[in-house]
């Protein structure tokens, strides 16, 4: 989709409204063609019905701009004032926002042990990345850890699918997009979500490790996030294993080369990471570390 984003762009210039407009529908348009794509490589069609959020359906049309708001996160971020029906204004959203923290911790606060595994929604069946992360899975449920994902196609499916194969807890969280975000059908605990940092609370509170295969922004979101929680001592460290040296590789060096060069992480920052090729060695790093085990 590079192709599609440049030709918004003015050479020496700065982007308007109009253009971030344009760019960011180019983004989602890219988003929703990778995440269906995922499911016909699974061998599946995309479902068409429109996306649910919680048990109840409901479209808050009264606080739109004149841009469609999509999603209850922008909702949440975009809209600066609401006035009129209570039920369209922020303290209502933030008893929302109880709610849904209180449904995920009722589904999901039996949960003793669980690795969260995070990966791109395109990655087919027959892709390298997807075995291996449905064996990492496996190994894991057969040493008791439950597997954690977003729920989607790609890499999310073959975890919950490894987790099937392992006779473990499958799990998945889903959230609210402006397109429909089909769970995988190897999934037995399913928990939508409307908002992200919600989804994100329950994806650290619940898991002992990340395990990041290969993906895009929303992968290298969580990883980002748990490193910066464990750097500053807000969580317990647990294992970021880092799946696919190749793939992972120019990161990690340009973390070291150039960020940690600046001074702006230090040495310890980068042995907060691990990285492997192998299933085996992955959920080694995860069973070793014991994160989690009363």
């Amino acid at each position: 989709m590079a192709h599609r984003s440049k030709r918004y762009r003015k050479k020496h210039d700065v982007l308007g409204r109009n253009e971030l407009q344009q760019l960011q529908r180019a983004a989602m348009d890219a988003a929703r063609e990778r995440t269906e794509e995922g499911h016909r490589q699974a061998g599946r069609e995309p479902d068409p019905v429109r996306r649910h959020s919680g048990p109840v359906v409901h479209v808050d049309d009264a606080i739109r701009d004149p841009e469609p708001i999509l999603t209850e996160d922008q909702r949440l971020l975009d809209a600066p004032h609401v006035v009129g029906d209570f039920r369209r204004s922020d303290s209502w959203r933030v008893l929302r926002m109880t709610g849904e923290i209180i449904e995920g911790f009722d589904s999901l606060g039996d949960v003793t042990r669980a690795v969260a595994i995070f990966g791109s929604a395109r990655t087919p069946p027959d892709n390298p990345y997807y075995e291996a992360a449905r064996q990492t899975a496996k190994l894991l449920a057969q040493a008791d850890y439950a597997i954690i994902t977003g729920g989607g196609p790609g890499i999310m499916e073959a975890a919950n699918r490894g987790a099937r194969d392992g006779k473990g807890r499958s799990i998945g969280c889903n959230i609210e997009l402006p397109f429909e975000q089909q769970a995988n059908p190897y999934i037995d605990t399913l928990v939508n979500f409307r908002y992200f940092f919600v989804r994100k609370t329950m994806f650290i509170k619940y898991s002992s490790a990340f395990l990041i295969f290969p993906g895009g922004f929303g992968t290298l979101d969580e990883m980002l996030e748990a490193l910066t929680l464990i750097q500053t001592g807000k969580i317990s460290h647990f294992p970021v294993v880092l799946f696919g040296k190749s793939y992972w590789g120019g990161l990690y060096d340009w973390l070291r080369a150039t960020v940690c060069t600046a001074g702006n992480i230090a040495a310890p920052d980068l042995q907060l990471m691990q990285l492997t090729d192998s299933p085996e060695e992955a959920a080694a790093a995860v069973i070793a570390a014991k994160h989690g085990t009363p």
